[in-house]
């Protein structure tokens, strides 16, 4: 069977493209299973698309494997990008591989065992690709912050600032210089304004020797174990064990380790919908090429005010008499099967003894979904945060956040400047001088600034 020219150079092109397109153009949570096909594909074929002519025959069945697969979900798939995307690469890769489209579909077994010393398990990476001891060289432990999402949805910032917002649809969590975090946020219930995370996209930049880009994509009822390419490391590079995930429980519990930036997160689902959890160091949290940007993502600056929810409001109406419905300026309608609020109160008590602000969330979505499993959301939410904050005192938190934006912002400031001490401050994605927790000299230029009038789009 021979092979087209220029197979190569548009193959690769195409995954490329394709998780462009996954990032760029965030679905909402449909039947649509083509990430499921993709990851199959990719695990198949250990994602080569230059396989030796002795292989093309199974390259080829595992083409039409993957061919099927799209065909099976076309019907739910329709106007997903990925999915058009992913259809087109086939017909491209099918022709310029004479591949027929009839004949066998079993999957093929290109993969095999990394041989000895094979980046998958390497154990000497370069020191630069393990974060701690690359820091320790040059100056004290690192401090580690945390943020958290969970529920409908309740969000713990790196500042420990704590909001319950709507934020329906694509919102970025995290965006700086190693990686990306989008969730998509749907609504529990038609009609309702309650809303809770279905979907989360995590990207991981290419990074030096350490890792090739990575992307990991979570939605309900699919928790893959792997990245997006059917990988479990960072790839090829020498460094390549510096990111792994590990599948704690099946299709509920994965968590993912990027040692070369001294990252740790934890995707959950519980019920139908995601929870996220991230330990990340200072210096991680404020690598931001675009310091006018940096206020855009929620997990350094909180949900925008018209996206709050009145959260002591909506308590205080729900403990009074009559009817249980918030009447904040940014309500979140009960849903019609909810428990009442005794009800509501002694399930939480049996899960979050403490009445803190976990505890209380998880009162807030029982009154608004009359979904029990948001009770495990709270409890797993308040357990990551106990095994990734750095700071054993601040694990629970009692007064809900609903700051002005200046004063929200000059504490938020304060928590994360950086302290360089007229160190070098290395730019950019290279940490020569780990010394300096900011791989950026903006925010110890603009620390005034910000102290008085609040940081970058604050709200």
């Amino acid at each position: 069977m021979g092979m087209g020219r220029g197979a190569g150079r548009s193959a690769l092109g195409f995954w490329p493209t394709l998780a462009f397109l996954l990032w760029s153009f965030p679905a909402a949570v449909s039947p649509c299973k083509i990430l499921k096909c993709n990851s199959e594909f990719w695990s198949a074929t250990a994602g080569s698309h230059s396989p030796a002519s002795d292989d093309a025959p199974e390259f080829c069945a595992a083409l039409r494997t993957y061919a099927l697969c799209t065909r099976r979900t076309a019907r739910t798939c329709r106007g997903d990008l990925a999915y058009h995307s992913a259809v087109h690469g086939i017909e491209d890769l099918m022709s310029q591989y004479n591949c027929s489209k009839d004949g066998p579909t079993s999957q093929p077994r290109l993969r095999t065992l990394p041989p000895p010393g094979d980046s998958q398990e390497r154990s000497d990476s370069p020191e630069i690709c393990h974060y701690e001891k690359s820091f320790h060289k040059h100056s004290a432990a690192p401090n580690y912050t945390h943020c958290g999402l969970f529920g409908d949805p309740h969000l713990r910032t790196f500042t420990d600032r704590f909001q319950t917002c709507k934020v329906q649809g694509a919102w970025p969590l995290i965006d700086n210089n190693y990686l990306n975090v989008q969730v998509t946020n749907t609504p529990v219930l038609p009609g309702s304004a309650a809303t809770a995370t279905s979907k989360l996209t995590i990207i991981f930049k290419n990074f030096q020797e350490c890792v090739d880009q990575k992307v990991y994509q979570a939605e309900m009822d699919e928790l893959p174990a792997a990245f997006a390419d059917g990988s479990k490391n960072g790839g090829d590079k020498h460094g390549a064990n510096s990111l792994k995930i590990t599948e704690k429980v099946s299709g509920q519990h994965v968590e993912i380790q990027a040692k070369y930036i001294g990252t740790t997160i934890v995707v959950r689902q519980v019920g139908r919908y995601l929870t996220f959890a991230v330990r990340m160091p200072e210096e991680v949290v404020n690598a931001v090429e675009d310091r006018d940007s940096q206020g855009l993502y929620l997990c350094l600056r909180g949900c925008p005010l018209n996206q709050q929810i009145d959260f002591q409001a909506f308590r205080a109406n729900a403990e009074g008499p009559g009817p249980h419905r918030p009447e904040a300026a940014s309500p979140a309608p009960a849903a019609p099967d909810t428990f009442p609020y005794e009800t509501a109160v002694a399930k939480c008590k049996e899960k979050l003894p403490v009445e803190d602000l976990y505890y209380q969330a998880c009162v807030f979505d029982l009154l608004t979904t009359g979904d029990v499993n948001f009770t495990l959301a709270a409890y797993y939410a308040l357990e990551d945060v106990k095994m990734l904050h750095s700071n054993k005192d601040r694990l629970h938190l009692y007064e809900r956040t609903r700051e002005p934006p200046g004063r929200a912002a000059a504490a938020g400031c304060a928590r994360l400047m950086p302290s360089c001490h007229g160190l070098p401050v290395s730019r950019g994605h290279s940490r020569a001088q780990p010394g300096c927790r900011v791989p950026a000299a903006g925010p110890c230029l603009q620390a005034r600034s910000w102290a008085s009038r609040g940081c970058p789009h604050e709200v």
